[in-house]
């Protein structure tokens, strides 16, 4: 039997890593869209962090389940504001967007051609943008796949 098995190029965790970020982030981009839930002052220390290093946030928020249409919000203001890394700090729907968007803002089709069972299973043909996923929570691993699990309101 073969088969393959794809996660998280590098895990940190423990007391205190949060504060590793700054630098690590500054490593891979200047410009970082960080991606939220509904509770932005939850944030505020990784803000605080990121803006030390001289890194320009831009917050984008996801309220519940990720949407299509949210993550092409996300995209456009990724693009819009010159993103070079897309962080996301929250539950699993925030690192489910995170990750989306992060593979999004390179490949310039519509989403919707790149879902599968829904969409056109399109293959992604350029590498996503640096991503961060920070969990708050345990327990979805979306720290850890590949995959993000959006909402199609418009399909039942």
């Amino acid at each position: 039997m073969v088969f393959e098995f794809a996660t998280a190029g590098r895990i940190i965790f423990g007391p205190e890593t949060l504060k590793q970020i700054g630098p690590l982030a500054k490593e891979m981009g200047t410009r970082v869209l960080v991606v939220l839930g509904q509770n932005v002052s939850r944030a505020e220390p990784l803000l605080v962090i990121l803006n030390r290093e001289g890194i320009k946030t831009v917050v984008f928020q996801v309220p519940g389940e990720p949407t299509l249409d949210l993550i092409r919000d996300g995209v456009h203001r990724a693009r819009q504001s010159g993103a070079d890394l897309i962080l996301g700090f929250g539950g699993g729907s925030v690192l489910d967007a995170g990750k989306a968007i992060a593979s999004l803002v390179t490949n310039h089709h519509d989403l919707e051609e790149y879902l599968e069972v829904i969409g056109q299973s399109r293959p992604l043909t350029s590498p996503s943008l640096p991503y961060f996923a920070i969990p708050t929570t345990a327990g979805t691993g979306a720290e850890v796949t590949r995959n993000a699990v959006l909402t199609s309101p418009s399909i039942k």
